[in-house]
């Protein structure tokens, strides 16, 4: 953010650590482009404190000495931190411009920040030329056609140079530099950037350069407008942007230090560690008894240490990875009823050819669980959970041909998603009705389904700095769901011990999940928008049974379904503390093809009685759902 000095591409090893944390995580960028100045800095310059061939990023060294000359390389910024994660390599996120890295014959990265920009230069490096003062090459728009890609993930922050250097003076200077980086942004967009991250200012009259001194009110002054400006503006670019709200990131950091791990006896806002154009910190500083970089927010006048950057990249990808999660919710429904279809349907084959005397009822009482397992995706993250269930219900023989019937069910399950295992608990009412038909070697039957859905406890978890903080809310929804079958026994007689029959399927459902907003307006609080996901399949399969003893029965489905309605789940999004800045982000995306697999045993206890077990097992490329059921059915 100030002075053009020396800046990075990470040492192997370092990055490596940083990027472990990529490993099997959602990656639906295709790459992760950022511009801005030496608070994005990847490493444009030479490190000259550092081992030879370095380069230089504005935080502390990696310790434990700290100091120029160690050997030590300067630790990774937020922007090397959220390329990891995201899974992109040390390269990809190395400097674009560096000179250093192109005398050694490294590629250029992706990132066009340079240390002392400011908003017209961060321009600059985007429609026509990057110069660092070292090395000069075409901006990044030249460099691919003009063109911007549409599937990156483009990541911005600037202004704070024009105020270090004297450029904004006033409320409309501030608000000019706000417009300058806008204009940024909607270069991009109209090149063809739909997905752009941009940072609103700090509060530069809190930091160790400002703060104490006859500016300090008047400079938050300017930060406060340039931010307004900034956020005003954004609103109006036709593109997801996703704003980062670092003023009050920092300012629930200060408030509570402990939280993020940071020292809770010292000034954070008046201090830093390396002494450089600033008051070093007595306990933590560099050239203290103690020296530690993370427990102060501070490296230098203006920038962050090591734990400032990590909390900074942390936050980005809490907002980028919510996505990925919340679109589970909905699937978490679907998953629920299925396996109420399941259990009827094991109920339906169980009574195959043995169905209650015309004008009687059977009473049917089951319970049991179901697992459900979500692979990572793109853009969906991995997560299984557990559930309960208990289902009542019965049917009513009209005639000879028909049988007509309800069921009620409860299900309540918990879902563990994402690396921080967030917790979702689904409370799940339905109920059904439902006929079937069962005439010589044909068959048929038809359902209903009609539920209330109570999330009654959302808590999303995330890392944020050294520890990690949890967002909660709760909301609600509806389920619904049509199903229908056909199929032919191909068994010699009704009295043969065994039959089989081949059938088609057809499934429609529509789940429904209110939107909702965590509690509080943190800066890491969200509200989502309605979801909405429909589920049309077709299917064929092949059940059948086999009486073993006059008592007892087993019997078994197995099922191929295809979905139609297999794009993926977008999810609208906005941070509680900016409602009018939405965005929306990719998240699950269902599979095409389903197996499914039911397996059970019937015994008869007395005539009217009978004991029930089953056990149903669905599964596609990235989802398996299984679920074991006991039930027993009386006539009466």
């Amino acid at each position: 953010m100030i002075k053009q000095t020396l800046f990075v591409p990470l040492a192997g090893c370092l990055l490596a650590l940083a990027c472990a944390q990529a490993i099997a995580a959602p990656s639906p960028y295709s790459k992760f482009i950022v511009f801005g100045d030496s608070l994005n800095d990847a490493g444009t310059f030479a490190d000259p404190g550092g081992p030879a061939g370095a380069t230089q990023r504005f935080t502390n060294r990696t310790g434990p000495i700290y100091l120029d000359g160690s050997g030590e390389i300067r630790a990774a910024n937020s922007t090397q931190l959220l390329g990891g994660k995201l899974g992109f390599s040390p390269d990809q996120t190395a400097a674009s411009t560096s000179a250093v890295r192109a005398n050694q014959g490294l590629p250029d990265g992706n990132n066009w920040a340079v240390g002392g920009y400011r908003t017209d230069q961060i321009l600059d490096s985007i429609t026509t030329t990057s110069d660092t003062g070292e090395r000069s090459r075409a901006g990044y728009l030249p460099t691919n056609n003009f063109r911007a890609d549409p599937n990156a993930l483009y990541y911005l922050s600037g202004g704070g140079n024009d105020f270090l250097q004297g450029r904004v003076t006033s409320l409309d200077g501030a608000s000019a530099a706000a417009d300058r980086l806008v204009s940024s942004v909607q270069t991009l967009q109209q090149a063809g950037a739909r997905y752009i991250m941009v940072w609103l200012l700090p509060d530069i009259g809190l930091t160790p350069a400002i703060n104490g001194t006859p500016l300090q009110a008047f400079t938050s002054q300017l930060s406060a407008q340039f931010n307004t400006e900034l956020v005003s503006q954004l609103q109006s670019v036709n593109a997801e942007i996703i704003p980062l709200n670092i003023p009050l990131l920092l300012k629930e950091t200060f408030a509570n230090p402990a939280q993020f791990g940071l020292a809770t006896d010292q000034n954070l806002t008046a201090t830093c560690f390396s002494g450089d154009s600033c008051t070093e910190n007595a306990r933590y500083g560099i050239n203290s008894a103690t020296p530690d970089p993370t427990k102060l927010i501070y490296n230098d006048s203006v920038h962050p240490t090591e734990a400032g950057q990590r909390l900074i990249a942390d936050y980005a990808y809490s907002l980028l990875a919510a996505p990925w999660e919340l679109t589970l919710l909905p699937e978490m429904a679907q998953g629920t009823l299925r396996a109420h279809q399941d259990e009827l349907r094991n109920q339906w084959l169980a009574d195959w050819e043995n169905w209650q005397g015309v004008g009687q009822w059977r009473a049917i009482v089951a319970g049991g669980g179901q697992h459900q397992d979500f692979d990572t995706q793109s853009s969906g993250a991995s997560a299984d959970g557990n559930g309960y269930n208990l289902n009542i219900g019965g049917s009513y023989r009209l005639n000879e041909a028909w049988r007509v019937g309800v069921a009620a069910g409860f299900y309540h399950q918990k879902l563990e998603a994402g690396q921080d295992d967030s917790e979702y608990k689904l409370n799940t009412y339905m109920g059904t009705a439902f006929a079937q038909y069962q005439q010589n070697r044909w068959w048929a039957d038809a359902a209903m389904t009609a539920g209330h859905l109570d999330y009654e406890s959302l808590k999303r978890k995330f890392d944020l700095g050294v520890n990690e903080r949890g967002e909660k809310g709760d909301t609600s929804g509806y389920v619904l769901g049509i199903s229908g079958r056909l199929g032919y026994d191909i068994a010699q007689q009704a009295s043969s011990p065994w039959h089989l029959s081949p059938f088609v399927s057809a499934d429609f459902a529509k789940v429904k999940v209110d939107g909702y907003s965590e509690n509080g307006a943190d800066a890491t609080a969200l509200t989502f928008d309605d979801q909405s996901r429909n589920s049309r399949r077709l299917g064929v399969g092949i059940q059948g049974k086999y009486q073993v003893t006059p008592q007892t029965q087993v019997f078994g489905e197995f099922a191929h379904e295809r979905e139609y309605n297999d794009d993926t789940q977008d999810l609208t999004i906005n941070l509680n503390s900016l409602p009018n800045n939405r965005f929306t982000l990719a998240g699950y995306t269902p599979q095409t093809n389903l197996n499914r697999l039911n397996l059970g045993v019937s015994h008869k206890l007395t005539q009217d009685l009978a004991l029930r077990a089953s056990y149903n097992i669905r599964k596609d490329d990235d989802f398996t759902q299984q679920g074991i059921n006991l039930g027993v059915s009386l006539d009466f």
